[in-house]
């Protein structure tokens, strides 16, 4: 496939599941019907972003986990898509995982990935649920080519995007739920998105390879009251291996982003800049350790 229409589902949290799920299912629906061959929603799309504080009640969230797997396979079969979803699985007993579920066009599991870098931030307390991911960085095969789906704080990494770049990756994706405190200054607001950006970018040019970026949007309060909550950003948006804009979405409005994406673009970028030729592997061994610095 040398073209590939992809849409992104950038939507705000409706309080319930139920409510949620259904405007995702609508939007799903629409994208479909405009022609996208490749569907790609936010991380933790089901509910509000759940890790602005530690409640050990949340884990309930993920008894779900299977019933969501089924209901998620369902809908890419019926769309006829290929469908990146976001979920909180239970693995086993105090064993649960940030995990992205992707499923072929006639509802099987292509695939998954589970988040290996995982943060522990004011309003992000994800180290409290979840478990960092065991599956490697290893691209999902489809029918629309090979993903190389990471989520969200794994995309301050480079060797995470690299690694799926060398494995065969034909697309890098991030779904993703970052936001900004409202207490911030309207300057520091602007240095988080735009670095946020900006590292992603990064990622695309330096693996010759497109990349989407899928965030929600919304304000959603703390319900430990310790914070006043996030505001999403929003700002999903889809480059080229060059790291030009094919799309790019509104900071506060839910939207379908629509973006066709072009292989060839991805081949004649790597030959005009051959990175990957010119690595110095032999040079790279202490990428692995934590530091180099002598103490």
């Amino acid at each position: 496939m040398k073209k590939l229409k992809v849409a992104l589902i950038q939507q705000k949290s409706y309080k319930t599941k139920k409510k949620t799920i259904n405007k995702t299912i609508k939007m799903i629906n629409q994208a479909a019907k405009n022609g996208a061959k490749l569907i790609v929603l936010q991380e933790l799309h089901q509910t509000e972003y759940f890790c602005q504080n530690e409640n050990v009640d949340n884990f309930d969230l993920a008894n779900d986990y299977k019933n969501d797997i089924k209901f998620w396979s369902n809908i890419a079969k019926q769309n006829n898509i290929v469908l990146v979803t976001s979920l909180f699985e239970k693995r086993a007993i105090g064993v649960y995982h940030n995990t992205a579920v992707v499923f072929e066009k006639d509802g099987t599991i292509a695939g998954k990935y589970r988040k290996m870098h995982i943060p522990d931030d004011p309003g992000f307390y994800e180290k409290f649920y979840f478990t960092p991911g065991d599956l490697g960085f290893e691209p999902i095969n489809t029918s629309v080519g090979k993903l190389g789906v990471l989520i969200c704080w794994d995309q301050w990494y480079s060797e995470a995007a690299r690694l799926m770049a060398l494995a065969g990756a034909d697309i890098l994706i991030y779904p993703t739920a970052i936001g900004w405190f409202d207490d911030d200054s309207q300057d520091e607001k602007n240095r988080q998105r735009k670095a946020w950006i900006n590292v992603q970018k990064g990622h695309a040019i330096g693996n010759g390879l497109p990349l989407i970026s899928v965030n929600r949007v919304g304000f959603e309060k703390d319900k430990s009251k310790v914070l006043k909550g996030i505001r999403f950003w929003g700002s999903s948006f889809i480059v080229d291996a060059q790291g030009s804009y094919i799309a790019k979405a509104s900071k506060g409005k839910e939207e379908i982003l629509y973006g066709i994406i072009n292989f060839n673009k991805s081949e004649n970028v790597r030959r005009w800049w051959p990175f990957f030729r010119d690595r110095r592997i032999e040079a790279y061994g202490d990428i692995t350790k934590r530091l180099i610095i002598s103490s």
